[in-house]
């Protein structure tokens, strides 16, 4: 018998636009994510993040919007440049930036999300999604699946 690999996971990342624009990661392409610095439930969060995942990424003000989708490439470990190894990062690889950003707005008003622990506490850093919220979202950027293809 083979082991199945463990089924992928999704998440909302939200950081200030002022510290951290996503663009950075399009503009690199792949990069070491700190944006969990040491808060307790950000980092809580992070530790169950696998390489795989899918990460819908999120300006906070003043865009207040998803701004794109990434991926995981490599399992939580210890920041680098934290003495204390205290925090923890991930490696993202920029995915598609979305074809329409998705307000906050626009995301508290679907009913379909009103269990989005982000959308409760817009001070997460991290909110895991389940398969159906992200699907939801994705049709809500206008991003789609069509038979045969997988969405990103």
């Amino acid at each position: 018998m083979t082991k199945q690999p463990p089924a992928r996971r999704h998440w909302l990342f939200a950081v200030d636009p002022h510290h951290y624009h996503w663009d950075t990661l399009f503009v690199k392409g792949k990069e070491m994510w700190r944006g969990a610095g040491n808060k307790p439930d950000a980092l809580r969060q992070l530790k169950q993040v696998r390489k795989g995942d899918r990460v819908l990424c999120y300006h906070s003000a003043p865009d207040r919007s998803l701004y794109s989708i990434a991926e995981v490439t490599r399992d939580p470990y210890a920041d680098p440049h934290d003495d204390e190894a205290k925090s923890y990062v991930i490696d993202l690889r920029a995915l598609e930036r979305l074809p329409r950003q998705v307000t906050l707005v626009e995301l508290r008003d679907n009913s379909l999300l009103r269990k989005v622990k982000f959308l409760k506490n817009v001070r997460l850093i991290i909110s895991a999604l389940s398969p159906e919220e992200y699907q939801e979202i994705l049709r809500m950027a206008g991003i789609v699946s069509a038979p045969g293809m997988p969405l990103p």
